[in-house]
């Protein structure tokens, strides 16, 4: 996981605007439910009143309201309003002023609205009750008779109310505080009295919701307002308006960030993906033979695609998921605490049983997982192999054994990513089976708690939007530690080539070359290849020195690449030194031992490009005569120049549009081109025909007289008058001199030379045939 998140920090600054962004994302998110519950609750519901106290209250209402407050809570009223034009206006205020005059004024405000309109029934048996009469005397009697009998002008109206069943009915009410306040005026009733009256209003309170008791109280407030002359049906409509508008201004600004979000991470994705690229590819160019060896190229061209593709893949989504679950998560938990539901042991239970079913199904598919990059691995390879050698393939007649052994290493990645995928995908079903139980849960214990008055429907349907959100930033979180680890092996693929050291490195003080005069000499060099147990080349000891030519020869493995590849340190030398014009190649930078090389390869590899940007790939600033006349001396003009576009003449990839004796001649050329003090010819004639071979051999030895010449071969024809000629056997040099002096003395080289030319054709006499035989 480290290794993932490292990749990040230069780009900390993009991540710091990212996580701002996605704070202000999170926070519309969670405000937008809250809109919802108040549009229900509030504007449908409650007409769009969020108060108990009035915005304006006729006169007589204000002074009538004030019989049933204590002294406290009556200069609380009065400050609350202002007179004018015949009514009472209320001040403007903040919420939390108005929400403390709700909690200080409901129970007066609700006592005073039920007051204001009893049922006729009920009026006629508490009529009953305070004169002592039964109550069958009021039965046939008038809501008026009842008045004049009381000395109070009363008047009955008629007004909507719920039934048990719900439906709405008209009653006859009766508004009967002018009777308390005719009793307090008389004497009749004192202030304590009135006030002992509302403890049983407050007991009856008690046992309703908190929520409902709101409600009850707002239905006062807009039934004063409405008295009062106040549109009440536009008041609902603004208000609807008004939350309906900024909904939609948080749904626009949430797109915006959203659309920001995903441009910061996908740009931070890329350049991590652009960094480990760069990286990957310096280390790999800056590698030596043994690192190459250690590495294979398919696994190396895997972890530069794919493990990159999956951790620029997995950096978006942690910056787009990871970074704004645990936001969402957390402000989510906040919200619901804040609703008072009681219900978040719900949300509890529903995260542990995801966290289960989550590890659940993790736990199968992770080994998988692990795997998964190991067999992309292998299939890169069969597929390298198989495209690479289809020439070979075809053949032999092997297409048929061939496809089987693609199919095999296809199927058994096809294999795992099946089961990795099935595993997977019981994820959405079984999470979204959650939610739905979870969200069943919730409707179930919310309903009885709206039925017991603690709860409004909006409130419900914000829990449950708030616990979709706890549980989807849980959900994010588990998809997210599917995709980590696949990546996490990815990062760790990736950064075991960053750490990898080339073993092959410049001296921290390096020498500088005085002299170019291009004098290589190997010192009774021995070498062995990383991890093997005996040495390949033992004590080789020769000069090979400007102007002449060394070559080098002997059978197929006797390490005839191995001891050139030591010169430009493909290799490092495991014992002895290779001095070139008396420093030790060691203590010289790479660069400069390079610059002073031309080397043409046993396999001679063009990159895609034009003939003259082949040629001009050891010395950029070759002219076009100078690269005319390399190819001149190769023997690759005639080729050439049949061409249409000649020196511009494309060339495909790996130079697959040219023959092999082509290919090889122009490696040659570039060679030439880069007119280096030191050149090395490793088997690099093996393609060419005698003809010319000898012609190349010609032209060579008048244009690079000033140079060191090292060749490798297998034909003697091509080594016949080389100035010095070494003999490998089995790692060791066996033989050395000219050709005429190792026809004498050396066996082996005799050997050679008898099954390649005739006994003419080498000037053999039969006696020393007979000698040597």
């Amino acid at each position: 996981m480290s290794k993932i998140f490292k990749n990040m920090i230069p780009y900390w600054k993009s991540i710091l605007v990212i996580l701002v962004l996605l704070f202000v994302q999170a926070w519309c998110d969670l405000s937008l439910p809250s809109y919802t519950s108040d549009i229900i609750d509030v504007g449908i519901q409650n007409s769009g009143v969020e108060h108990v106290t009035p915005k304006r209250i006729t006169e007589e209402e204000f002074q009538t309201a004030k019989f049933i407050m204590t002294d406290d809570e009556a200069d609380l009223w009065e400050s609350l309003y202002t007179k004018k034009d015949g009514y009472y206006e209320r001040n403007k205020a903040s919420e939390k002023e108005l929400d403390t005059a709700d909690e200080t004024l409901t129970v007066a405000l609700l006592m005073n609205y039920q007051m204001g309109a009893m049922e006729e029934t009920a009026f006629k048996q508490f009529v009953a009750q305070q004169t002592g009469q039964d109550a069958s005397v009021f039965e046939n009697m008038t809501i008026e008779q009842i008045g004049e009998m009381m000395h109070v002008e009363l008047k009955s109206f008629q007004q909507e109310k719920e039934d048990d069943d719900g439906n709405k009915v008209k009653v006859t009410c009766v508004d009967v505080r002018p009777i308390f306040a005719a009793m307090l005026e008389s004497g009749q009733m004192d202030k304590d009295t009135v006030l002992s009256m509302r403890d049983s209003m407050e007991k009856t309170l008690d046992t309703m919701g908190s929520s409902l008791v709101k409600s009850m109280g707002i239905a006062y407030a807009v039934s004063a307002d409405k008295a009062a002359g106040l549109d009440v049906d536009q008041i609902q409509k603004t208000y609807l308006l008004t939350a309906g508008l900024k909904m939609v201004g948080m749904a626009l600004l949430m797109g915006v960030v959203t659309v920001l979000v995903g441009l910061f991470a996908s740009r931070v994705g890329a350049g991590i993906g652009r960094d480990l690229r760069e990286k990957v590819f310096k280390r790999v160019v800056g590698f030596s033979n043994a690192e190459m060896d250690q590495f294979s190229t398919a696994s190396l061209i895997t972890r530069s695609t794919n493990d990159i593709q999956q951790i620029q893949m997995v950096s978006v989504m942690v910056l787009r998921m990871i970074a704004y679950a645990p936001i969402l998560g957390i402000g989510g938990v906040l919200k619901v605490m804040k609703t008072g539901a009681g219900m978040e042991w719900i949300i509890v239970l529903a995260i542990i049983v995801i966290l289960g079913y989550v590890m659940l199904l993790v736990s199968l598919a992770m080994p998988k997982f692990k795997l998964m990059q190991k067999l992309v691995d292998n299939i890169n390879l069969v597929s390298r192999e198989i495209l690479t050698g289809l020439s070979v393939i075809r053949a032999f007649g092997r297409e048929d054994k061939e496809e089987e052994r693609f199919d095999g290493a296809n199927k058994e990645l096809t294999k795992t990513t099946l089961f990795t995928n099935r595993v997977m995908t019981f994820m959405m079903p079984g999470m979204m089976m959650i939610m739905n139980v979870l969200t069943v849960g919730i409707v179930w214990v919310g309903a009885h708690k709206i039925d017991a008055g603690t709860m409004q429907v909006g409130a419900m349907t914000a829990f449950i939007t708030y616990a979709m959100m706890i549980v989807m930033s849980f959900l994010m979180l588990t998809m997210m530690s599917i995709m980590l680890p696949r990546a996490a092996v990815a990062a760790g693929r990736i950064d075991e080539v960053i750490q990898t050291e080339s073993s092959i490195q410049d001296v921290k003080n390096p020498e500088q070359l005085e002299v170019h005069n291009g004098v290589v000499r190997f010192d009774h060099v021995n070498f062995r290849y990383p991890g093997a147990e005996e040495d390949v080349l033992h004590d080789i000891d020769f000069v090979a020195e400007p102007g002449k030519t060394t070559a080098i020869i002997g059978s197929t493995g006797c390490g005839k690449s191995t001891l050139v590849n030591l010169i430009p340190r493909l290799y490092d030398v495991t014992g002895g030194k290779i001095t070139l014009d008396g420093k030790d190649i060691r203590n010289i930078t790479m660069k400069d031992l390079r610059d002073e090389i031309g080397f043409v390869p046993q396999k001679g590899v063009l990159f895609s490009g034009t003939i003259a940007s082949n040629l001009r790939f050891g010395k950029d600033d070759a002219t076009d005569a100078e690269i005319e006349k390399a190819a001149a001396i190769a023997q690759a003009t005639e080729f050439i120049e049949v061409k249409d576009d000649k020196y511009e003449t494309a060339i495909a990839q790996g130079g697959t549009n040219v023959s092999g004796g082509q290919k090889q001649r122009l490696a040659i050329a570039r060679a030439i081109a880069k007119d280096p003090k030191i050149f090395i010819f490793d088997d690099s004639f093996s393609a060419l025909d005698l003809k010319t071979d000898a012609a190349l051999r010609k032209a060579l030895a008048e244009n690079v007289k000033d140079s060191t010449v090292i060749i490798v071969a297998q034909r003697i024809s091509t080594i016949l008058h080389a100035e010095q000629i070494l003999v490998l056997d089995d790692g060791k040099v066996v033989g050395k001199g000219t050709h005429e002096e190792l026809l004498r003395s050396c066996e082996v080289y005799q050997e050679i030379a008898k099954s390649q030319l005739s006994e003419k054709e080498l000037g053999l006499k039969e006696s020393e045939v007979a000698d040597h035989e």
